[in-house]
């Protein structure tokens, strides 16, 4: 069994950057094309996602840029903040199928399928890999249950009922690092937080992943993590968005619109000065759906 890397270990985003990239499977769910592999440089191989743009769908609703450079602002917006709440995440010039984005694959610490070539499992994953596969590693952090069984320290999000009718609750884990994944989300105005969109890392960091539909101009919000919605942010979080609103207002804005546009930037820094009038969580804006679909 080989452990998991330390994400917030600095040559992991060296080896993104500068490694061999090697790909040996894709995840056969995704709507735009998501290719599995290795990066490797100077000895170190470390598993990624590499998401090339030549495979993004076009969409009529995000038409600047492209999802590969959202994603690594989205990225850049987490670490200047100190939330750290998605792994390591570079934009290539170069890959096996052109320019894209590439990100450090979050696992839980049980690799041995996927380090061991010989292994009859990482036969089957070598090729295709479903979203069931990816979550396989990872520590739920958001569920379904019946009504009346919400588990302690969880919190509701909504009550709908499954195809057989039965009622279900949407619930989410109460922790300290999904509250901040829930404030990096109304930041960068993420349309896009599914519940297999929250992984645990073996590190014991929380991560996000998938952040394509991110930092529109318009309110876009969509997310199963709704459940503090009306509490306050408490002074921590508070102190995170002055430190990254005095950050937009220097360099930091000039390196995201490297990534997005001059507009969007101007919008980010306008969600961020709304917290700050009302240091709370938000709830659905009520113009549109408040959660995607799927949920997960």
């Amino acid at each position: 069994m080989s452990p998991a890397p330390d994400l917030r270990d600095p040559a992991v985003l060296e080896v993104l950057d500068r490694g061999r990239i090697e790909i040996t499977g894709r995840l056969v769910d995704a709507s735009n094309a998501t290719l599995f592999g290795t990066a490797t440089l100077d000895g170190i191989e470390l598993r990624c996602v590499y998401k090339p743009v030549r495979g993004e769908r076009p969409l009529w609703d995000f038409p600047d840029g492209t999802l590969a450079g959202r994603e690594v602002a989205a990225y850049l917006i987490s670490q200047e903040a100190g939330l750290r709440v998605v792994p390591p995440t570079v934009l290539r010039a170069e890959g096996p199928f052109g320019p894209g984005m590439v990100q450090a694959w979050v696992s839980s610490g049980d690799e041995s399928a996927l380090s061991d070539p010989s292994s009859d499992e990482a036969a089957e994953l070598d090729g295709e890999i479903d979203e069931e596969t990816i979550q396989l590693a990872a520590e739920s952090l958001v569920e379904l249950c019946e009504p009346g069984e919400v588990p302690d320290g969880w919190l509701p999000v909504l009550r709908a009922r499954d195809g057989a009718g039965d009622p279900i609750v949407l619930v989410h884990a109460d922790r300290p690092q999904l509250r901040a994944m829930a404030l990096f989300d109304v930041v960068v105005n993420n349309a896009d937080r599914k519940g297999g969109h929250v992984l645990v890392g073996g590190d014991g960091g929380v991560y996000g992943v998938d952040h394509g539909l991110t930092l529109h101009r318009e309110p876009k919000l969509r997310t199963v993590l709704w459940g503090w919605t009306g509490e306050e942010l408490g002074e921590e979080l508070t102190t995170v968005l002055k430190e990254l609103r005095g950050r937009l207002a220097g360099d930091f804005a000039d390196t995201l619109n490297e990534h997005v546009t001059r507009a969007e930037v101007a919008a980010l820094r306008s969600r961020i000065d709304l917290l700050l009038g009302e240091p709370r969580f938000p709830g659905p804006d009520g113009y549109g759906p408040a959660i995607p679909w799927p949920a997960f």
